[in-house]
């Protein structure tokens, strides 16, 4: 078996324990390039070790570090609160006031973990009393959160960009962005018309929202303040995400707005792991010739017409159950250029932004995180067994879906602007 075949089996294997155990696969990732790389492949370890990502590691620890210390000390419990009182008891308006936090959670910068996190166990029992259905609740909050993933300054879009740029798509991550926005909010709306939100609203009902949440105090308005500074000085300033965000974090653990402890301690670690080491995985694929042949099987599958649906169906099913932003992003960008070459034609635009939508539309499924913090903030098990065959229903669907809107749109996007 020649080093490329070796190679692919690993990432294979690697993408395998990521469907089926709880095993971090970035650890697992670090350990088959290493083996192949040295012993496989001939490679000095040096040329394996010089194959992981340091500046998005930069990216992500820093990125994750300042909202960790904004979540730590209650800034964004308060922030999301006070958001949610704005809906003042319409029922009917409740899912979409969660969906619009969830973005702006996600997009300045936590992502939608995080953003989920925050907002699930505010906005599952106020739609339950409301008499919004649990799936709308966690199908809004979801999707809202992966609405606002790709932002330029939330880590798994600051990822993106540098993966994209990495493969030929520098600039590219406004448009991304903004087909993956549209197309979530496309599908939120579908789900709330369908499934309920129609029917609250010529019910005209109204509830009482427990929206109460503590006074901003010094520490809170530093945060904010350090945040918003962070923002305007990468995108109006183009700085670096990583570097602005490590320096950002530092200002606030100086002026004591939070004890350092906590704060990084909920740094991800595991998720970082898990992109970096996968990432790692990648370049040693790319070094022996196994991501050509990766991208050559793909390849079989596609014409050029159909190479935007059959990608995005392709990476939808295995994010259904495994990490989008942890391992099928970080594996499957870098196969852009090849799958185009080798099915003879396509937009590389195109292609990435299948990868992208594709894989994110299946994260509400109860499988992925998004859909398990959803599930949790479900007290009563019996409304919880329903809700995740609901969403595991709904989740292995937008594989089929995502594959539709990317077939017929991501080209349209693509060459537009």
């Amino acid at each position: 078996m020649t080093p490329a075949a070796i190679a692919l089996l690993e990432l294979v294997v690697a993408l395998a324990v990521s469907m089926t155990s709880r095993v971090n696969v970035g650890l697992l990732a670090i350990s088959l390039a290493w083996m192949v790389g040295v012993y496989v492949a001939k490679l000095r370890p040096d040329a394996v070790i010089a194959g992981f990502p340091a500046s998005l590691f930069i990216t992500l620890a820093g990125v994750t570090l300042l909202f960790s210390i904004a979540s730590a000390n209650g800034t964004l419990e308060i922030l999301a609160r006070r958001a949610a009182g704005l809906v003042r008891g319409n029922a009917p308006l409740i899912p979409l006031m969660f969906f619009v936090l969830a973005f702006i959670l996600s997009a300045i910068g936590p992502g939608a973990v995080a953003s989920v996190a925050l907002v699930a166990p505010l906005a599952m029992p106020t739609g339950r009393r409301a008499g919004v259905p649990n799936f709308v609740s966690a199908v809004l909050v979801g999707t809202g959160a992966n609405a606002g993933n790709l932002s330029p300054v939330s880590s798994v879009g600051a990822m993106v960009n540098t993966l994209m740029a990495a493969n030929g798509l520098p600039g590219e991550g406004g448009r991304v962005w903004a087909a993956n926005f549209a197309v979530h909010v496309l599908v939120a709306l579908v789900a709330w018309s369908v499934f309920g939100g129609l029917k609250l609203m010529r019910s005209g009902t109204r509830v009482a929202v427990e929206t109460g949440a503590a006074a901003l105090e010094r520490r809170h308005w530093i945060t904010i303040v350090t945040i918003a500074i962070w923002m305007i000085a990468v995108v109006g300033w183009r700085m670096n995400v990583g570097l602005a965000a490590f320096t950002a974090a530092t200002v606030l653990l100086v002026a004591r707005v939070v004890d350092e402890g906590p704060a990084i301690r909920g740094v991800p670690l595991g998720i970082i792991f898990m992109v970096c080491g996968v990432t790692m995985l990648i370049g040693v694929l790319e070094t022996t010739g196994g991501l050509a042949l990766f991208t050559g099987l793909i390849a079989r599958l596609a014409t050029p017409a159909t190479l935007n649906g059959v990608i995005a169906f392709v990476t939808g099913i295995v994010s259904t159950y495994s990490s989008t932003s942890g391992v099928v992003l970080p594996a499957f960008l870098p196969m852009v250029p090849g799958l185009v070459e080798g099915v003879g034609g396509g937009n590389p635009l195109a292609v990435a932004i299948s990868i992208n939508v594709g894989s994110a539309l299946v994260d509400v499924s109860p499988l992925s995180t998004l859909g398990a913090l959803c599930l949790a903030a479900v007290p009563d098990q019996a409304e919880a067994r329903v809700l995740f065959r609901q969403l595991l229903i709904w989740g292995l669907s937008m594989a089929v879906v995502g594959a539709v809107l990317c077939g017929v749109g991501a080209g349209i996007v693509a060459r537009g602007g």
